[in-house]
């Protein structure tokens, strides 16, 4: 696998860019601005490009709209979004376009080299990948008249994986059942929580998180 990092800090690029070569993965380039990230890209058109949100020169969103702006125009590159604060608005706006072959992690997240370089392959094999702490946020908060309040405790466990972007095999795995068992958890959440319950893993992980971003906003109101 080919990665283009691109962070502001030096360190941190050294710092992503070494853990990455010690896992067989090679850094073909490094960038400090979404300028000279999008000049990368072109030239070495990687696999995936790993990109901080709050780039200069404002620090803001330009490296999200780098992001956005490589899925556009290079459908084949995938993004792994790094924030350094749990935003779920940007995870939307980045999913709500190109729901695939895009991740969104927490900054802190990637020195655990054995969870960056998964979270790197899923994106390559077309799946998306969201952090598990914002999921956990969202399906954990409380409201007035929640949904979530009908569903299992297992149903909410398997809503919170679907919705990191595991497949059903990858959540059986990890809840120890059968895939078969995965999918009628899936199917009965889906139907109460009134989702389309198309199969399609991508615009399910881009369904539940619009269901939990709305449903937030209403218990803000």
């Amino acid at each position: 696998m080919r990665v283009v990092v691109a962070d502001d800090l030096l360190l941190t690029r050294e710092g992503i860019a070494h853990l990455l070569g010690q896992s067989g993965i090679e850094v073909v380039a490094q960038a400090e601005d979404a300028d000279s990230l999008l000049r990368h890209v072109r030239l070495t058109s990687p696999d995936v490009a790993i990109v901080d949100i709050r780039m200069p020169p404002t620090h803001t969103d330009e490296g999200l709209v780098a992001a956005q702006q490589i899925r556009a125009d290079h459908p084949e590159v995938g993004v792994l979004v790094l924030s350094q604060y749990v935003e779920p608005s940007y995870a939307m706006r980045l999913l709500e376009e190109h729901p695939e072959r895009v991740g969104y992690l927490l900054k802190d997240r990637v020195f655990d080299a054995a969870l960056l370089v998964d979270a790197l392959r899923r994106i390559d094999d077309d799946e998306t990948v969201i952090d598990p702490t914002i999921v956990s946020m969202l399906v954990g908060r409380r409201r007035r008249d929640d949904p979530l309040s009908d569903l299992t405790p297992r149903e909410k466990e398997v809503l919170g994986l679907v919705a990191e972007g595991l497949s059903n095999r990858a959540i059986a795995g990890r809840l120890f059942v059968t895939e078969r068992t995965v999918e009628a958890h899936i199917q009965q959440l889906f139907l109460k929580l009134g989702l389309d319950t198309n199969p399609d893993s991508h615009r399910r992980v881009l369904a539940v998180l619009a269901y939990l971003r709305s449903a937030s906003r209403a218990a803000g109101r």
